[in-house]
């Protein structure tokens, strides 16, 4: 299922976006934890390494997450060059905001004083938790926030306490998402509009990965035996132990998937994580291979 989802304003959110990367000093992405690369945007990965940019990864929602995976991942990110990483959720959230200044002066080390104050981009897809870390920092609220995708459409300029102005963009995804597992991802966790994707599919993407990697969670989750029998077998059975019932017995497909998926975003299925990097050995996550003609914009220094 290869999603396309790229609303009017992000068509302009995406020129504004590399005009600015020129003004600033690094960028700070804010990504899922329970799918931190499939939530890492290629366009902007590939705009900052042409301007050579260094970037803070904020893995967000870790509460969500698996705790296991979400330190696999905090290294994997701080292995890349130029690049630092921490973890945040609703269980360390202040203790995480605290050190995005420090880790911001570490990147951009030449710009800390009155003068040339260190200049930020946060940029993040929709529903990753951009708004909401955008007014913490800056202690108001400057930025709109919602559970649905796209709340934000126009950027922002702001100067946090910490001496840093950071540039607020709105939740950018890419074109199209052509590799197909990162767009099930991307839907079951909310960063996508619902008219982009059918619920059905995603639900049984849910079960499919959930059977291979949380199998326990899942079976205590639904009450089930076993987890044998194909997977649209066990999306009925699930419908069926969960009253998704219309007349006559048939199961309720719509209802039972939007249970599914309700299920996952509350993880009243429990912390789990979608991928791994070696899920991405050899895959080519695309977009971004035509980037705007902006580029030709000259740094400030």
């Amino acid at each position: 299922m290869a999603i396309q989802w790229f609303p009017g304003h992000m068509h302009v959110a995406q020129k504004k976006v590399a005009e600015t990367m020129a003004k600033v000093d690094m960028v700070i992405e804010i990504v899922d934890a329970r799918m931190p690369l499939s939530s890492s945007n290629p366009m902007i990965e590939k705009l900052r390494l042409h301007r050579q940019r260094p970037a803070l990864k904020i893995i967000n929602k870790t509460d969500l997450a698996d705790p296991k995976l979400s330190q696999l991942w905090l290294n994997y990110f701080r292995q890349q060059a130029g690049t630092e990483a921490l973890l945040m959720g609703e269980d360390n959230k202040q203790a995480a905001i605290k050190q995005i200044a420090v880790l911001c002066k570490k990147l951009a080390p030449f710009r800390n004083d009155a003068e040339k104050p260190l200049r930020a981009m946060i940029l993040g897809i929709p529903n990753v938790g951009k708004s909401t870390l955008l007014n913490t920092l800056a202690k108001r609220k400057v930025a709109r926030v919602a559970d649905t995708p796209g709340v934000t459409k126009s950027q922002q300029r702001i100067e946090t306490l910490d001496g840093v102005i950071l540039y607020d963009t709105p939740g950018l995804m890419w074109p199209k998402v052509e590799h197909e597992p990162s767009g099930f991802r991307l839907a079951l966790g909310g960063s996508i509009g619902r008219n982009a994707y059918d619920e059905i599919l995603v639900a049984y993407f849910a079960i499919e990965t959930l059977r291979e990697r949380y199998p326990k969670e899942l079976m205590a989750r639904y009450k089930l035996s076993s987890l044998d029998g194909s997977v649209d077998e066990l999306f009925n059975l699930i419908g069926r132990k969960r009253g998704a019932l219309m007349a006559g017995g048939v199961i309720d497909e719509q209802k039972t998937a939007d249970l599914i998926i309700t299920d996952y975003r509350s993880k009243a299925i429990g912390r789990m994580t979608l991928e791994v990097p070696d899920d991405f050995i050899g895959v080519d996550l695309g977009s971004g291979d035509d980037l705007p003609d902006v580029l030709e914009t000259e740094d400030d220094d």
